[in-house]
């Protein structure tokens, strides 16, 4: 067991392989060749971790704006699934667009065709659009609820500020009335104690009997009381004060009931409470506090114009900046090249075994038109002329592996052939 160990604990620390560390490197030499190739042939060369990073904001900013789409659906669609559904469609669609721009930026960069790139220009703005609409949509929803509160509390503190301002008037109105109703009472109460008394002073009425026979010859007797007339208005009439001062009492008692409730400590206290229920609904508002560190006002004091104003700046400049912060970044992604072949900055070389070849086509080029290879002869005034130099050859820049560089070129004149 002891030599297994040690066995395998020498073969853990030998040496790796240079053939496969030899071969690990020419195969990536190799592949880096073979990429180097493709992208100068292609013109172009594109960072794909760029890329990637730029596909993953985009996918970010799509499930932002479909898990806002949801929320917002769930929260104003009042529970009607079919409205639910149908306020999914148009963020779906968004998203699609959405999911274009970053092949259209990679698309602006590597087509060589400008009528291509300025579509892919065109398409790359209207999805920005789309993305703005999307993402300021989220960034309304951000600020809604702080705004939403801040907006009830204020409500809250007009209504009170209202209630205060008028609070005299109201009062003075409900001493009034309980002024009428009980100078009222009194005069029903006096009524009906006129009438009674009236009732109480007439006579009792006269009774008498009376004699007859009736139709069958038999006599009868009877008794036959008469009252005073004025007995059935007075008792009407009594009456009648009665029912009207118990309506007259249930009014009074509710207009004292409504008088007691109108009271000027109560309402400033509510105008306090208000305001500090305001105060703190703001206080937790963001936006509200940004828009007074800008106006330089108390937060409580900013109107409903400046902090639109100031939500159209933090709502609509970071949706734009996040509408094309993914498109810039495919666009920097690619790294375009200015021709195939010409780029020594980047490593091109020409190939060896092409060399004689393009020495074999100087030299055609060369022998084809001699007076490239011949000086112009220069004449001067005090020079005699001189005959004029023989023709030049050419000599061939490459040779083949088998001529001899000491024998004479038969092509060429002798040495004394132009004297």
């Amino acid at each position: 067991m002891k030599s297994l160990f040690s066995t395998s604990g020498r073969a853990s620390k030998a040496p790796p392989s240079r053939e496969i560390a030899r071969e690990k490197r020419e195969w990536k030499i190799e592949s880096d060749r073979w990429r180097h190739q493709r992208h100068v042939e292609k013109g172009y060369r594109i960072k794909w971790g760029y890329v990637a990073i730029a596909y993953l904001v985009e996918f970010m900013v799509i499930g932002a704006s479909l898990a806002g789409a949801w929320l917002f659906a769930g929260v104003y669609s009042d529970g009607d699934w079919h409205a639910f559904y149908f306020m999914l469609l148009a963020p779906l669609v968004y998203a699609a667009v959405e999911l274009c721009r970053v092949p259209l930026g990679i698309l602006a960069r590597t087509q060589r065709s400008y009528f291509i790139r300025g579509l892919a220009i065109l398409g790359i703005i209207f999805a920005a659009g789309v993305t703005t609409k999307s993402v300021s949509q989220l960034g309304e929803m951000m600020f809604h609820p702080r705004l939403m509160d801040a907006a009830r509390t204020k409500t809250t503190l007009k209504d009170a500020q209202a209630d205060r301002a008028t609070i005299e008037d109201r009062i003075k109105a409900a001493d009034d009335r309980v002024a009428s109703y009980t100078a009222e009472l009194d005069q029903i109460e006096k009524r009906a104690g006129d009438n009674a008394q009236q009732l109480a002073g007439l006579p009792a009425q006269r009774c008498e009997k009376v004699f007859g026979t009736n139709s069958k010859g038999v006599r009868y007797q009877n008794l036959k009381c008469v009252a005073d007339p004025r007995v059935a208005a007075l008792s009407a009439g009594v009456t009648k004060a009665n029912a009207d001062r118990t309506a007259l009492v249930k009014d009074l008692e509710e207009a004292r009931k409504a008088r007691a409730a109108l009271d000027r400590g109560a309402a400033d206290r509510r105008v306090a409470d208000a305001e500090q229920a305001y105060r703190n609904a703001v206080n937790r508002s963001q936006l509200h506090s940004f828009t007074a560190m800008v106006y330089g006002v108390d937060p409580i004091d900013v109107s409903e114009q400046q902090v639109h104003a100031f939500l159209r700046i933090f709502v609509f400049l970071p949706a734009l900046c996040a509408a094309f912060a993914s498109t810039i970044l495919a666009l920097c992604a690619v790294s375009t090249r200015r021709t195939f072949m010409d780029e020594d900055d980047l490593g091109a070389a020409v190939n060896p075994e092409a060399a004689p070849f393009m020495l074999d086509a100087i030299t055609e080029a060369l022998r084809a038109d001699p007076a490239v290879a011949r000086p112009t002869p220069q004449i001067t005034p005090q020079a005699a002329p001189q005959a004029p130099p023989p023709p030049a050859a050419v000599i061939p820049m490459s040779r083949p592996a088998t001529a001899q560089p000491s024998l004479p070129n038969p092509n060429l004149p002798a040495a004394g052939a132009g004297a």
